[in-house]
């Protein structure tokens, strides 16, 4: 809450317009509301920068029905309530012997808010979180409740599953799972830029999850963050000079002078995925918390010039930054997917909370990034234009009828929308 008494998010650079707020206790009582409300929106955990969940009607959080986590051991998913936040499932699944096959970098957002824009983790084969959607529930604009499949529903479910909250209010997904698995996390510190444009591939490739931290100030990356799966064919450990760089000598924070105890335990100590997979413990506050993001997303093929392009302007990017962080992201095939049919590598920004003096640069990293076709991440701070997003994403004149066809009247857009999927005739 501001000191306004007008809500938040996370980051307090967004002031939700919203007339009114709700947290209905029951899906009738959520149905009901829809159906009354002449424009309404769905309020995840708010850690998203960009006003994607604002509105100037009705304000929803679903994080008050009733908590659902139903394991379906013979269909090999999990059927969890919209509301339920990735740091209350995963120790669940796994004391059940399950698991997710990936996670964000923080524990802290729901499940529905993270996979509505696309948010992902990092490793080459992982796609991001969205992908392991197999059904959805929503409420439609009329008041229904209707569920859509990836088995019944085909291309139409591929549209849906990253729909940005502007096809219904979603209360409930059906997630793959796979067999519980354990984690091994190391942390290198000043791998050098000529070692890492020469061994790229390799170095995304040496765990299960990579991340590199670098605050672009120098010609080293500070830090490369292993998760290595323990299981049957262990991946050998990391050397003592690793592609020159050298092992932490004790854990680490990704964000310089932060405390380490907030992030998950490293040195190499296996444990449980959901205690490896993320950066930082349920129990602190993520990442550095006073902060803005920025993140885009591009074909892997371009990850070094991409790379060289933001040095090319790293005197505008370091002082507005506390530190970025470069991962990878498997392709996959829904339509407004920031990795939808490219193996992508995405380039994270956290900066100081100071919008004016970040936004110039923003532009700045968005003309550099352009010859890459770098697609801007829908939850995250961008200033690319309406016309670059349609170009970027090519299937959104396909959302566009999608969403027609869902929300003729438009119940469910807002601004952000408006702006990027404009309705059209």
């Amino acid at each position: 809450m501001g000191t306004s008494g007008r809500l938040t998010n996370w980051a307090g650079n967004i002031t939700f317009s919203a007339g009114r707020i709700h947290k209905p206790a029951s899906l009738a009582e959520l149905q009901r509301l829809v159906a009354g409300s002449g424009c309404v929106r769905a309020l995840g955990t708010g850690h998203s920068f960009s006003p994607i969940a604002d509105t100037p009607g009705d304000l929803v959080s679903v994080a008050d029905l009733p908590k659902i986590m139903t394991v379906d051991a013979d269909r090999a998913t999990v059927t969890v309530s919209a509301g339920v936040r990735y740091g209350e499932l995963a120790p669940h699944l796994h004391t059940a012997g399950y698991a997710l096959r990936h996670l964000a970098s923080l524990p802290h957002i729901s499940v529905a808010g993270a996979c509505a824009t696309g948010t992902h983790g990092s490793g080459n084969s992982n796609g991001n979180l969205a992908t392991a959607v197999s059904a959805m529930e929503m409420i439609t604009a009329d008041g229904d409740v209707i569920t859509m499949s990836r088995e019944a529903d085909g291309d139409r479910f591929r549209g849906a599953v990253v729909g940005l909250g502007a096809l219904g209010i979603v209360t409930g997904l059906s997630l793959d799972i796979v067999p519980a698995f354990d984690i091994r996390q190391y942390v290198y510190e000043n791998l050098p830029h000529e070692q890492l444009y020469e061994h790229l591939t390799d170095i995304f490739a040496s765990a299960y999850s990579v991340s590199l931290f670098t605050d672009w100030r120098s010609s080293r990356i500070r830090q490369v963050w292993l998760k290595q799966r323990v299981g049957e064919h262990d991946p050998p450990k990391p050397g003592p000079r690793w592609y020159g760089a050298l092992p932490a000598d004790g854990p680490r924070h990704p964000v310089p002078g932060l405390p380490a105890a907030n992030g998950t335990q490293q040195l190499g100590v296996p444990g449980p995925w959901h205690e490896r997979l993320p950066h930082f413990r349920l129990d602190f506050t993520p990442s550095a918390g006073d902060e803005l993001q920025s993140e885009y997303l591009m074909p892997r093929r371009f990850a070094a010039d991409a790379m060289r392009a933001i040095v090319s302007i790293r005197d505008q990017v370091a002082p507005v930054l506390r530190i970025s962080e470069i991962r990878t992201v498997a392709a996959d095939d829904l339509w407004l997917s920031p990795s939808y049919q490219q193996d992508s590598v995405a380039i994270h920004f956290t900066w100081l909370n100071d919008v004016p003096a970040v936004t110039p640069v923003l532009a700045r990293i968005e003309d550099r990034l352009a010859p890459f076709g770098a697609r801007p991440h829908w939850a995250k701070l961008f200033t690319t234009s309406p016309a670059a997003v349609s170009r970027l994403y090519e299937r959104l004149p396909d959302f566009r009828r999608l969403l027609r066809s869902h929300d003729p009247a438009g119940k469910f857009r807002n601004k952000l929308v408006d702006t990027y999927v404009p309705a059209g005739r």
